[in-house]
């Protein structure tokens, strides 16, 4: 099973739909995929018509007194299905931090899985801390969305800079622009110099968009109701990218 994390230090980046989309362009491909939302937020899990919450919450998650195979959810799309958020989330770290191994605990859970999904996508809360450190540690694949701004890019500088002392993660990282507006000159300068400078960016953008902020609306993907839109497919290209670099 590969392991694809939509994340960002920085919220409000778009992660959320970044995670819906190319997780159902992963789906369409033939491919069982299962999203955890891993968000206390609960986006993910709004998005795709499912309530929050799982027994027990992150107490049954660390004790694993229900297979957490049997919490799984469908997305009633093929081949996706969903684990969904619980408002426990956020007491993670405290949890990992009462272990013995707490830099192994996503691991632990995430086992249950590999055996029945080609791909999972982990769509993350912001922030660095011990979730985000498991998350990191299991990693396949490293989707970073960001906004193109002076701002985002420090956040990103930072998570960098994070990464680097952690060399003994092996994963791929692929960011990509998410959220441009062309008519915002700040955003097409620094996406056509970061994009040029910097090979590891994805060259496909996402741009910002009414269509893609009714998802919040319409409750599905956008290959769902907007199938024919340049929103959509810039999605598919994106994904394209990404699997044509990590196959």
């Amino acid at each position: 099973m590969k392991i694809y994390s939509i994340y960002n230090i920085k919220g409000g980046v778009g992660k959320t739909t970044s995670t819906v989309n190319l997780a159902y362009a992963s789906a369409s491909q033939g491919i069982s995929t299962l999203i955890w939302d891993l968000d206390p937020q609960g986006a993910t899990s709004y998005y795709l018509c499912h309530k929050t919450g799982i027994p027990g919450g992150v107490k049954n998650l660390m004790e694993q007194n229900i297979p957490l195979y049997e919490m799984i959810k469908s997305t009633g799309y093929p081949n996706l299905d969903l684990f969904p958020a619980d408002a426990s989330y956020r007491y993670f770290d405290q949890y990992f931090a009462e272990t013995k191994k707490p830099d192994g605990c996503l691991k632990k859970m995430i086992k249950s899985f590999r055996n029945r999904y080609q791909r999972l996508f982990l769509d993350c809360p912001p922030g660095l801390s011990l979730l985000s450190d498991n998350i990191l540690r299991v990693t396949d694949i490293l989707l970073i969305p960001l906004i193109p701004t002076p701002l985002s890019l420090r956040s990103y500088n930072r998570l960098v800079k994070h990464l680097l002392k952690h060399d003994q993660w092996k994963l791929k990282v692929v960011p990509f622009f998410n959220m441009v507006n062309k008519n915002n000159s700040i955003h097409r300068i620094v996406t056509t110099n970061v994009c040029e400078k910097l090979p590891i960016f994805a060259k496909q953008t996402i741009p910002h968009s009414n269509i893609i902020e009714a998802m919040g609306i319409k409750r599905s993907p956008l290959a769902i109701y907007a199938p024919d839109s340049m929103e959509y497919k810039a999605i598919v290209s994106l994904w394209q990218e990404v699997i044509g670099r990590h196959p």
